[in-house]
Formats: C-alpha cells, structure tokens, sequence
C-alpha cells in the first residue's frame, strides 16, 4: 500500500488528491499494430526474452515501487527507463498521469515480472481527469529524454495512439480476472526507443495534451550501486 498526494490539473482549476494505492499494475504488449507488436515478439525471443502468455499482458509489481522520487537506485548499470500514460482509480474518477517503467534489463531475460518489481517507477506528482482528454485521446503525445555520458538526447516521441486507450486496457484487464477498483494504477505500455533501449544518468518523460495547451512531467535521477556478487 502507498499513499501518494497529487495535484489535480483540471479544466475546473487545480486541487491537490491523496490517493492510497492497494495495486500497481504494468501492462506489457499493449501495442495497436499486432502484427508489429508480433514481430518484436519474435525479435526477443531470439534474445531470450519469453513470449507472453497472451497481449496485452499484465504484470503485478508492489504498489510502493510508485512515486514522484527525484533519484531511484538500481542494481548495476543494465536498467533503464520507459514513458508509459499511467490511469490511477480515485472514487469513481480514473485520473491520467505520466510515469516511467524503469526496468533491469537483463533479469528480464529470465523474469519479466521479477525484471519490474526489482526498480521504481517514477511518476510527475499531478494527475489529469480522464473525462477531460477521452474526445481527444489520439492527440495526446508521449516523450522522454535521457542524460547518457552527460548528454540529453530526445529517446522517445510519439502519440499515445501507438497503445491501446484506456478503455480497451481496462477491458483486457477485467476479462483476464483483474479488477481496477479504488486505489488501483496502471502503466499502460511505451514506445520503442529512439537508437535503442540503454542506460541512462538521468530519464524526464512528458505527456502532452496540445488540445488544452497543458503537459505532464517529471524527471529523476539514477544512481547506479555496484553488483558484489
């Protein structure tokens, strides 16, 4: 359990929400283009990566992993950050946030879900309500940055159109026996990276609403701790 308090950014003014989060869940696989998704499928598997059990695939991870945390500290140097849109049920309202999945790369060759509960997850500390983006979802737009050797490059950048929305998510998720009642969050699944997945010193993702002129963001730092054994 993590109660966090956000700021809600709403079209009616801002207000802060104190939300106590009892499940966190990461949806994997969660791409439109199946044929595309399929393919990076394969492409893993030759990497050793397994094939999930079905897409969109839900990974549960311990609800403190979230939060605003400025630095997160990783294990080694093989982990690395994913903007993800993250849905969070207050009451009877699904609020919109951005977060980031960050994840040990080389457990996940032998365990996806021990490869998201082993790092953090990073989120901006305001939220938006659904209801307001819904009749403009497909113009919302994802987008990270990464410091990697003391240089900040644009890594990801593209439209949320490239997962499924929200509703659909939520669908797959009950019809694979989840509920996503009160006090539930969701990453909701990312875009490829630009020059390929790798390291970073520092990761700041964005969530862009070009509609209503307004974007979520939040940055964090990595300190990498030395493996031992």
């Amino acid at each position: 359990m993590q109660t966090l308090t956000f700021e809600l950014d709403s079209c009616q003014g801002k207000s802060q929400r104190t939300v106590t989060i009892h499940q966190l869940i990461v949806a994997g696989w969660t791409g439109r283009d199946v044929e595309a998704m399929e393919a990076h499928i394969r492409e893993l598997e030759e990497l050793g990566v397994k094939r999930p059990p079905y897409t969109p695939v839900f990974y549960r991870v311990a609800a403190q992993r979230l939060g605003p945390a400025p630095e997160i500290q990783v294990s080694g140097e093989a982990s690395s950050g994913e903007a993800e849109f993250l849905l969070v049920r207050d009451g009877d309202e699904i609020l919109v946030g951005i977060a980031s999945d960050h994840t040990d790369r080389e457990a996940e060759t032998y365990g996806i879900t021990v490869s998201k509960q082993m790092c953090e997850k990073p989120c901006a500390s305001a939220l938006w309500r659904l209801s307001e983006v819904e009749g403009h979802w497909d113009q919302l737009m994802l987008r990270s940055y990464a410091t990697i050797d003391g240089e900040r490059v644009l890594y990801q950048e593209g439209p949320v159109t490239a997962m499924r929305s929200p509703a659909d998510l939520l669908q797959h998720f009950s019809g694979h026996g989840g509920d996503f009642g009160e006090g539930s969050a969701m990453l909701c699944g990312t875009l490829p990276a630009i020059g390929g997945i790798r390291p970073a010193e520092r990761f700041e993702i964005e969530l862009e609403d070009p509609v209503l002129g307004r974007t979520l963001r939040h940055a964090y730092a990595v300190a990498a701790l030395p493996v031992a054994g």
